[in-house]
């Protein structure tokens, strides 16, 4: 069973895989597939993983794990939605949310599936009920499991007693979904490594000249992550090292990634050549940077501390000053909620550099690449 846990537990391709699924479903990129016209992209529709699908798949000279992805992208699929057709996804949110919540059920109905959210105390879990006992319920009623929790180790126990796919929404430790829309952005930028342009280029060789031709020019991403060393931190950590991009993380003193994820990372990008420094300094971390990203000071749960916190981080409030030092180029993404004069001020989040709002669309799309993928990988 496949499930969507932390970014670590995935290869470069396959992360490559739900952002084409991704921007497929953005881009309605429903007339891209040119495949011969003698029934054989009709028939793929019927054919679930099997060996006459991999033969039919040889005959058009594909990847046969791609062929899912091919499928994504004609309009049959994102028109009528059927990844989830009849089929039912529970949410647990144990964290208030807005973009996860969002993202997830519209995502789910616009995948042809329904949706059952589960809050706070709704739950007997609210009353101490086993969380593998939640697990083994759910499982036989839903055909997918999305939480949203505080400690990682609730989301895993919770995947170890599924018999459905279970995906992170969002955990203290991690928070690789919005990761990956992260990622999706800086695409749409023309940000991002040349063996991803390779990688789209042999995927779409049988596509029309306006879909293998959709990517801008290639620019090399160097990521500068400004301010606590929390979940964001802790997933671009991930992601950096798997797929060889350069990421400089700067945090007040006591305030660092945990040790067990940086040395995770760095064991990683020595295989897959990423370069990854963790600093104290927001303006070292910044100069030349062409991605310069944030999060809040405050996560949920830390309001006691907040006053400490906001003292302690003086000086890492992405700011006009700041951004100056960046590469003139260079973008800005924050997550979301916003504090508005802490870790970024209004200028920047307002200005023509931000691309906050697409990044926050794109949680949508990523969330559907991420069901999609799911359901493909576990038929």
């Amino acid at each position: 069973m496949r499930h969507f846990l932390t970014l670590k537990n995935f290869s470069k391709e396959e992360l490559y895989e739900i952002l084409f699924i991704a921007l497929t479903y953005k881009y309605n990129l429903a007339d891209a597939p040119s495949l011969d016209s003698d029934g054989v992209a009709e028939k793929l529709k019927t054919l679930k993983p099997s060996k006459e699908r991999d033969k039919i798949a040889n005959k058009l000279n594909l990847d046969p794990r791609m062929v899912g992805i091919v499928l994504a992208s004609q309009s049959y699929d994102i028109a009528s939605g059927i990844a989830l057709k009849n089929k039912n996804v529970a949410i647990i949110l144990e964290k208030p949310s807005t973009r996860t919540r969002v993202s997830f059920e519209v995502g789910v109905r616009q995948l042809g599936g329904d949706v059952v959210v589960l809050t706070g105390n709704d739950t007997q879990i609210g009353r101490g009920e086993p969380i593998q006992d939640t697990a083994r319920v759910l499982s036989r009623m839903v055909d997918m499991i999305i939480i949203r929790t505080f400690d990682q180790s609730r989301l895993e126990e919770l995947a170890r007693f599924s018999s459905v796919p279970v995906i992170n929404g969002l955990t203290d430790m991690y928070h690789p979904a919005q990761v990956l829309a992260d990622m999706m952005t800086l695409i749409e930028c023309g940000i991002y490594e040349r063996d991803f342009a390779q990688w789209w280029e042999d995927r779409t060789r049988h596509y029309t000249d306006t879909f293998r031709n959709f990517l801008k020019s290639a620019c090399k991403p160097c990521v500068a992550y400004i301010g606590d060393g929390n979940n964001i931190a802790h997933s671009w950590l991930n992601l950096a090292s798997i797929f060889g991009l350069e990421l400089r993380i700067a945090t007040p003193k006591g305030y660092e990634p945990q040790q067990e994820v940086v040395d995770f990372a760095k064991q990683k990008a020595l295989d897959s050549g990423a370069k990854i420094v963790i600093l104290d300094s927001a303006q070292e971390a910044v100069r030349e940077a062409n991605v310069v990203i944030t999060d809040t000071w405050v996560s949920m749960g830390q309001e006691e501390g907040k006053q400490r916190r906001i003292k302690d981080f003086q000086g890492f409030c992405v700011d006009n000053h700041l951004m100056s030092l960046a590469a003139s180029e260079a973008i800005f993404l924050h997550c979301l909620p916003a504090y508005r004069g802490y870790e970024v001020s209004d200028e920047v989040i307002e200005g023509q550099q931000s691309r906050v709002w697409d990044e926050a669309e794109n949680r949508l799309h990523i969330q559907k690449g991420i069901m999609k993928w799911l359901i493909e990988q576990n038929q």
